[in-house]
């Protein structure tokens, strides 16, 4: 199938309808990557924002490269240690949230914790795993590269946008609900427990479905960048959701085919991220403009 959408774009571009450079298969890779991620961390990050849990993603974006690290010690392959790394990041984030309804320690304090950890156990394994491969394998983990994914990567990022727009149809309204009033939401018997856990993995296993395309370190932005934006230009939630992944997935576009198409030497992950930033600054200053005008 992923054939025929390559011979699609190129068709076009033959034609005159598309830019040159969609002629290329791992260009329409990046395309369609792109408008899956752009969409996902949009919906992903409004919740962040909400829930105040953006500490959270970044915690969960750095233990990848642990989760790396550990799958090419084991023998998986260096461009696709799938394994471990869905296994490790999702352990890691789901004993964040057990360990938070365990103790009363602050929760940004036991973020911090827990992302000192995975950043320590990583920088040790990186000694180790630096032997074995190409210290670039490393800063594509760290940045990305969106014009690297293949068809395994897509069918990745596939399977998750249908499984979280799936959710989100059904259970976006308690989501909402158990991140704005969690106490409303238990009176009206919604099992807030399993909401957090719930969210906490699928930030866990979208994250790690991003991290070749933007990077450990930058994955965490792009949840938060447009949802807080978003925030500046949404006067209710249904529209605060609405920009988000406007904004997310315009960002992703735009850093994808801007450096392309203009030949810029622009690395994709930081291109998006650039593209987002100068949407939340947009967005500042539309924000004052109104409170002024009001």
């Amino acid at each position: 199938m992923l054939d025929s959408i390559h011979q699609f774009f190129a068709g076009l571009a033959e034609q005159g309808w598309l830019p040159e450079m969609f002629g290329y298969s791992f260009l329409v890779n990046a395309f369609l990557a792109s408008l899956m991620i752009g969409p996902l961390l949009g919906v992903l990050g409004t919740l962040v924002v909400v829930k105040r849990l953006a500490f959270l993603s970044e915690a969960v974006g750095h233990s990848a490269l642990t989760g790396v690290s550990i799958g090419i010690l084991l023998g998986e392959p260096t461009t696709a240690p799938w394994i471990s790394l869905f296994a490790f990041s999702i352990v890691f984030a789901l004993s964040l949230q057990w360990v938070r309804g365990r103790t009363t320690v602050p929760y940004d304090a036991l973020i911090g914790v827990f992302l000192s950890f995975a950043l320590a156990l990583g920088a040790a394994l990186l000694m180790v795993v630096a032997k074995k491969v190409n210290a670039h394998l490393v800063e594509q983990v760290l940045f990305g590269s969106v014009l690297t994914a293949d068809s395994q990567d897509i069918v990745i990022l596939f399977t998750m946008f249908v499984l979280i727009t799936a959710l989100a149809f059904k259970y976006s309204n308690k989501a909402y609900l158990t991140a704005l009033s969690p106490e409303i939401a238990k009176s009206l018997r919604v099992k807030t427990k399993l909401h957090d856990y719930s969210f906490v993995l699928l930030i866990a296993l979208m994250t790690v479905a991003a991290v070749k395309i933007i990077g450990a370190v930058l994955v965490g932005a792009l949840l938060l960048i447009p949802a807080a934006s978003a925030r500046l230009l949404a006067n209710n939630l249904k529209s605060m959701l609405a920009w988000s992944i406007l904004i997310a997935t315009s960002s992703a576009l735009a850093g994808v085919l801007l450096p392309m198409y203009m030949q810029w030497a622009v690395a994709t992950g930081p291109a998006i991220i650039l593209v987002a930033c100068v949407w939340f600054v947009f967005s500042i200053s539309s924000h004052s403009f109104m409170r002024k005008k009001g």
